[in-house]
């Protein structure tokens, strides 16, 4: 329930506070007063998307704080837990509008965003007017208000689960398909390419090895003599043999040296040492270097090969062997193929049934849904004086789609065997107001908590007919809260709260209020309601035979 509103430099407020009460709230005043500006400022702590220029001339900022009651099940709390905002028994709403444009928002004295005020606002205000934009008159939202009705978003996810599931499983096997027709076109290259690189079977870093090998064969010719004199210069006949000569001479001098010829011996007999392991060296080196001439021809004709295939399929001989790898598993993807799309078109058609299935419990859904509409609709035109009226839910198939199979369309005959059409095309002013009415009444009927705000709902009706729209609004309002702005006076005289809005200039500065009326102030404002400015006994008395009901 909304308990109170507080504006600050909104538009034409420079300051308001409102305390609202349960039932019946009427606010009531002339046209221009400044009515729609309190519309638009509930709105704007909302979040609701509205007037873009609301800051009042000459102020910084303009504010607008709502206060709400919350039950102990009030769906705002679970909107509020999810945000992560403070939960409490009271819901204290503000936003700040700054001349520049910005918007900043608390809820319970915590930053919001605009998206969290629209959810909250979901679970707080029901907006209604004649030219309603919540779907009524627009049969592209009927289906939505439908399942809204019937409580029926359970069934319409599921279906869009499924619908979804279908699509992706229509995506899978027409890619599959795609990817098997490309397959098909390259299947001789793919064939031939597999054979050719599992012939040749390439290693990686086998090409730089055989690379290697091939430039030491090469040169084996050129610095193979020359390794062989240096392993004859160092053999018995050369360094070797001098130096084991040398020793021998050292040693049989060594007994009359007195010790000095110790130091060359060592000397010598690690020069002897490392003259061995050299001479192993060049052995080794020479064995490396000996090759049959067929083996570099064997060697040339392989690397060429590696080479060749390489360039061939753009890629590095190293990469030939993955390269083989990717075309195999396109064979493969291919050979199996045929097997492959079957088990996909078998996955689309369980997902084609699994979808047909939950399309069709929503649409049976639908269906019970549109006939207890339906009653209930005739149940709330009889007492707004349109008993011989018609409304009607229409279903017709539709193509397949996230939400089911079903278009929805509101009708109305306005009398017994007259053609009926769309809400909004065979109602006059009057009519469309009370179907609208009765509308929105039936499309609330389970929305506990929330605060209904008509906006000249009676507008286009008078006499009997307004004073029956008023009794509606009041007997909706028994036990909740219906705010409703009218120019009606048999709806205001039913008010269990009346407030009047004026429009007043002072020092060429135009600014709005709100007065509660009391019960002789009601009588006068409903008694200008029915006479105009000149307020006459006969007015007065009549505000008060309407106030008396």
């Amino acid at each position: 329930m909304l308990r109170g509103l507080e504006i600050r430099d909104m538009l034409i407020i420079d300051r308001l506070d409102l305390e609202f009460q349960p039932g019946l709230n009427v606010l009531t005043g002339e046209t221009g007063a400044g009515k729609s500006i309190l519309l638009d400022s509930l709105g704007f702590v909302l979040g609701w998307r509205g007037r873009a220029e609301l800051v009042r001339a000459g102020a910084e900022q303009g504010e607008v704080t709502a206060v709400f009651q919350l039950g102990e099940d009030h769906p705002a709390r679970a909107v509020l837990e999810e945000a992560g905002l403070p939960v409490s028994d009271e819901l204290i709403l503000r936003r700040i509008n700054t001349r520049d444009g910005r918007k900043t928002a608390w809820v319970n004295d915590r930053r919001a965003s605009g998206e969290v005020l629209r959810a909250l606002s979901a679970t707080l205000v029901e907006l209604h007017g004649q030219q309603d934009d919540r779907g009524l008159l627009n049969p592209r939202g009927h289906r939505l208000l439908l399942d809204a009705y019937g409580e029926l978003e359970p069934l319409v996810g599921r279906t869009r689960a499924a619908w979804r599931a279908r699509s992706e499983a229509q995506k899978v096997l027409d890619a599959a398909a795609l990817r098997m027709e490309a397959l098909k076109s390259e299947e001789d290259y793919l064939r031939h390419a597999v054979a050719e690189l599992d012939a040749l079977a390439a290693q990686a870093g086998e090409e730089a090895a055989l690379d290697t090998r091939r430039r030491l064969m090469q040169a084996s010719e050129k610095i193979g003599a020359d390794i062989r004199r240096a392993y004859d210069a160092l053999g018995a006949e050369g360094a070797e043999g001098r130096t084991s000569d040398a020793i021998r001479w050292l040693e049989d001098a060594e007994g009359s040296a007195e010790g000095i010829l110790d130091t060359p011996l060592e000397s010598l007999s690690r020069a002897l040492s490392e003259l061995a392991d050299a001479q192993a060296g060049i052995e080794h080196a020479i064995d490396a270097l000996a090759f049959n001439p067929a083996d570099l021809e064997e060697t040339e004709e392989r690397l060429f090969a590696i080479r060749a295939l390489a360039r061939k399929h753009s890629v590095m001989p190293d990469d030939l062997g993955p390269f083989a790898d990717d075309l195999r598993g396109k064979l493969a993807a291919l050979d199996g193929g045929a097997a492959d799309l079957a088990g996909l078109k078998a996955a689309l058609e369980q997902a084609r049934k699994s979808y047909e299935d939950a399309a069709a419990k929503l649409s049976a859904a639908r269906a019970k849904a549109s006939k207890s509409l339906d009653k209930s609709m005739a149940g709330e035109l009889a007492p707004l004086k349109m008993e011989r009226a018609i409304f009607a839910t229409e279903i017709t198939p539709a193509e397949p789609g996230p939400e089911g199979t079903d278009m929805v369309a509101f009708t109305v005959a306005t009398n017994p065997g007259a053609p009926s059409g769309p809400l909004n095309k065979i109602a006059s002013g009057g009519e469309l107001s009370r179907f609208l009415l009765a509308l929105k009444v039936c499309l609330t009927r389970n929305n506990n908590g929330l605060s209904m705000i008509f906006d000249e709902i009676d507008r286009g009706v008078g006499g009997a007919t307004a004073d029956a729209v008023g009794r509606r609004l009041a007997a909706l309002a028994e036990g909740a809260q219906v705010l409703v702005v009218t120019h009606s006076p048999q709806v205001a005289a039913l008010a269990q709260h009346h407030w009047r809005v004026e429009k007043q200039t002072l020092k060429g500065a135009t600014t709005s209020k709100v007065v509660p009326l009391d019960a002789a102030a009601r009588a006068d404002e409903i008694a200008r309601m029915l006479s105009g400015d000149t307020v006459t006994t006969e007015a007065r008395a009549a505000a008060k035979a309407l106030m008396a009901g």
